[in-house]
């Protein structure tokens, strides 16, 4: 499969904030920086990057800015992990905003699940006349999360192997129809639009029905921003956006990318199908199995974790399953996590992020 040079893409990553003691704190200083920014929730930064049209030029931008945010937070005693969830911590206070006030009058408690989670936006540039087909890989790819996830626990306890993806999916939107899932393969742009339209509709509906006022509803929300679901087509920015990622360690997620850039970015004119037996990305075709196949591979990707025959589908797909090593997977905790071992397994992370963003690790493309 020949590499994509001139194929731009980003990503989006969450870090929780802590101090040096390990307990949740605010930003503070550290949004000022290039490419960082303040999250909805307050103990969070989230940290950007600019389009980049290579692996080593994404990587390079990434691990300057993180390095920057953990200088920066070495002179103010703040400090940066790349879990899912922090393990075990009680109410998480949010950014007042008309936004979030929206969603909690429509979602209620429920979303106390999206407090508690951090994760990482990858996003690939759109190709002419491709778009679609490039969606369509990427909902196909979904159950590729397995390979970064990094908490299994929600408030100290034990849930599942990707415990953000369950509290996203099947927790947080449950009232919400269509909202937190992933959604079927896309027959074109205009079927996209529709789905769009639809559940911006219900939103729109139930937020005024919850005493929202409609001005206030229509400055916060469009279409594509009122949609919560793991794989998008983004008209602002011509990309399609994987959203599933858990935050990890970022040498992982700059090779995630990667290989999400190679398989469902530029497809070299090869044809997608979908239905087929083998389901397989070689440098003919790319075959994707059916839609209900990749929702069982989905939820042996949460509930599970990397299994074996998931890793089996994966690297049919275009992954290296053995050069990812979840974080999930080496925890020892399977029953619950009390306050104090999680204050330590933060600061534990805390410290893996920094070995991991001032070595250098070889190259998997360009």
């Amino acid at each position: 499969m020949s590499s994509t040079p001139s194929l731009k893409r980003s990503i989006e990553v969450e870090y929780w904030v802590v101090n040096e003691a390990g307990y949740l704190t605010q930003p503070g200083s550290l949004i000022d920086l290039p490419g960082a920014e303040r999250e909805f929730v307050e103990p969070m930064v989230e940290i950007k990057t600019t389009p980049c049209t290579s692996t080593a030029e994404l990587r390079g931008e990434l691990f300057e800015r993180v390095r920057a945010a953990l200088d920066r937070g070495k002179e103010f005693g703040k400090q940066l992990v790349p879990l899912a969830t922090p393990l075990n911590h009680e109410a998480i206070r949010e950014i007042p905003c008309d936004r979030t006030r929206i969603q909690n009058e429509v979602v209620g408690e429920d979303f106390q699940y999206v407090r508690h989670c951090a994760g990482t936006h990858i996003h690939i540039e759109q190709q002419p006349g491709r778009a679609v087909d490039q969606l369509n890989t990427l909902i196909a790819l979904d159950p590729a999360l397995a390979l970064v996830n990094s908490a299994r626990h929600f408030r100290g306890n034990a849930m599942a192997p990707g415990a953000r993806s369950k509290c996203y999916r099947w927790l947080a939107y449950d009232n919400l129809r269509n909202q937190g899932e992933l959604w079927p393969y896309v027959d074109d742009r205009e079927d996209w639009n529709r789905r769009l339209q639809t559940c911006y509709d219900r939103f729109r509906e139930q937020a005024i029905a919850a005493g929202i006022d409609e001005s206030t509803f229509e400055s916060c929300f469009d279409p594509e921003s009122a949609v919560w679901t793991p794989v998008q087509l983004r008209e602002e920015f011509g990309t399609v956006e994987w959203r599933s990622p858990d935050t990890t360690l970022p040498s992982r997620t700059v090779a995630l990318a990667d290989t999400l850039a190679e398989v469902a970015g530029e497809l070299d004119g090869r044809p997608v199908d979908i239905g087929g037996n083998t389901p397989c990305v070689d440098d003919e075709r790319i075959v994707l199995p059916d839609f209900e196949t990749v929702s069982d591979y989905v939820d042996t990707a949460i509930e599970e974790g990397l299994t074996e025959s998931l890793a089996a589908y994966l690297s049919r797909m275009g992954f290296e399953p053995d050069a990812f090593d979840p974080i999930a997977d080496t925890f020892d905790h399977d029953g619950p996590i009390d306050r104090e071992t999680a204050r330590q397994l933060r600061l534990e992370y805390a410290t893996r992020l920094r070995e991991d963003v001032r070595q250098s690790p070889a190259m998997t493309a360009d």
